[in-house]
């Protein structure tokens, strides 16, 4: 295979470059593509929504206060004649 390779490069240079270079391009430019998405996923849209969801969490704790019913009255002390 190497061989073949070889003879390849030396007949059709321009061909062999062709045949080798595109799918290897194609890998380098795909590799970066995916390391910028994780990126992108990590240090924007996770702390983007995790942020959303804590304020979110925090407005409805604070309204679950307000519909609270509100506390009995205290019980007064009997009183002994």
């Amino acid at each position: 295979m190497i061989a073949a390779f070889l003879r390849l490069f030396a007949l059709r240079p321009i061909l062999a470059g062709s045949l080798l270079g595109v799918p290897i391009l194609t890998l380098i430019l795909l590799g970066l593509f995916m390391a910028l998405i994780l990126k992108f996923l990590l240090f924007v849209a996770l702390p983007v929504t995790l942020g959303w969801l804590i304020i979110r969490a925090m407005r409805n704790a604070n309204a679950h206060q307000h519909d609270a019913p509100a506390p009995p009255p205290a019980a007064e002390p009997i009183q002994t004649l």
